[in-house]
This record gives structure tokens, sequence and C-alpha cells, in this order.
């Protein structure tokens, strides 16, 4: 072999093992790239959720409520953040922070206040709708109900998602029956008794992206839920965010919401 052939030979694999250092170091560009927007979304929203709950006092039982269970989304959310060290771990961030300013937006419009731009929504949140109309239902001899305004016995608010597998709509209730069940526990069971009677009793009580009547919960497609619930199924679920989905956090901040909070 001649001199100049193996010249060539040598500027071939040379070239190659460039050409692969090259996309090895893009790659983990990109991925640091991303675990970087990840977290500064995260904080983006973590912080905005800070400010709310820092800065707002409830001037009702309703208001006092939310924002009460919008401060357990920020210690939540803070934990979280502590321990992320993934772009998965960052958005779970951003889902829990932003549930926490659904809470706020809530406690906002109990007290009469400007609730502020619209926060980013989910296929799980429009499946589920918003409840229309006062209703009540019965379970085991007490009363449970439901409204979309804040009232002094509906005072809890839920701000819409997938609870054990089943769409509830966002709107203020007499009682959190859905706690146990995002919780799991001893306590479940009863939740999804309650669930089972509010999905067959309120009807088409939501409104939602189909608002069907005869549907458990406007979303569902119009073709209703049993309202058996399986006492076998799993109820645990992750505390760290009632919504099961999630949220995209990559692109949240985009149109720049709650900047002028």
């Amino acid at each position: 072999m001649g001199d100049v052939e193996l010249l060539l030979i040598l500027l071939v694999v040379g070239g190659l093992i460039a050409l692969v250092a090259t996309r090895g170091r893009g790659r983990g560009t990109s991925a640091q790239s991303q675990l970087g927007d990840a977290e500064a979304e995260a904080r983006r929203w973590y912080e905005r959720l800070g400010g709310q709950v820092l800065n707002l006092v409830g001037s009702d039982e309703p208001s006092k409520q939310a924002l009460a269970d919008a401060a357990e989304r920020y210690t939540a959310a803070g934990s979280q953040l502590d321990q992320a060290t993934s772009a998965p771990q960052y958005r779970l961030v951003s889902d829990t922070a932003l549930e926490g300013l659904y809470y706020v937006r809530a406690a906002r419009t109990a007290m009469g206040m400007d609730p502020g731009p619209e926060l980013p929504g989910s296929a799980e949140r429009a499946r589920a709708g918003e409840l229309a109309s006062t209703s009540e239902v019965d379970v085991d001899g007490r009363s449970v109900t439901g409204s979309p305004q804040p009232s002094a016995q509906n005072n809890h608010y839920y701000p819409g998602g997938m609870v054990g597998g089943r769409p509830v709509p966002a709107g203020w209730y007499s009682e959190p029956w859905w706690k146990p069940m995002l919780l799991g526990g001893v306590g479940a069971f009863g939740g999804m008794m309650v669930a089972s009677a509010l999905f067959s009793g309120f009807g088409a009580a939501a409104v939602g992206g189909s608002a069907l009547a005869g549907s458990a919960f406007a979303g569902d497609g119009g073709g209703g839920f049993d309202p058996g619930m399986d006492p076998g199924m799993d109820p645990g679920m992750d505390p760290g965010g009632f919504d099961g989905g999630g949220f995209d956090g990559g692109g949240f901040d985009g149109g720049g919401f709650f900047d002028g909070w």
C-alpha cells in the first residue's frame, strides 16, 4: 500500500471519528438545553405561585380554603424542585405549581378580584368540563353539593381533572371528597362512593367540550359513565399533582402568563 493510499485511509478514519464526536457533543448539548429549559420553566411557575400565595389573604371561607390549597401545592412544588434532576421531574414541578395557580385564580374570583390571565389547559380538564349549575346528591345519608360559584356551603374548589380514572368537573363542592382518592389509603373507598353517586346523580350539570345531556359529566363523548366503581381499583395517585396526565411544562411561559401579577 502506497503512502498516498495510507494517507487517504487515515483522513477518512479521522473524519469519521470527528463526525461521531461532534454528533455526541450535539446530543449532549441538546439534552442539557432541554434540562435547562425545563428547570427554568419550573422555577418561573413556582416563583409566580409563591408571589400569589405570599401576598394574598382570603376574605371569606371559600377564598381562604382555596389559598390554603394553593399554599399546599406551593410547598409540594418546592419539595419537588429541590429533588428534581431531570426534565420530567422539572415538568412535574411545573404541573404542581400550575395547579396551585388554578386555586389562586379561584380564590381571586371568590373575593371579587380580577382572576388574571387564563391558564394553560389540558385535555383532561377539557374532558372534565366545569359545573354549570348547583346540584346535590345523597351518599349514605349525607348530602354532597357542587356549584359553579363559591358559597358558605360550597367552599372547596377543585380545578377539574381525573380522579380515580373518572373526570371530575371544575367547581366548588361542599367537601373535598376527592382528596382520599388522590392520596389512597383507607379513606379512598369513601371517596369512591361519593364519586359514584356524583357521576350518576349530577347528570348534565357539567359543561365542557361536548356538554351532552345524559352523559355523567360533559366531555365524555355522550356515552356516559358506569356509576359503579370497582372497589378493587388502585386509588393511589401521585399527590404531587391531581391531574394524573400532567401538563406540558415545556411551553407554558411562551405567552408571558402572570407577568402582570
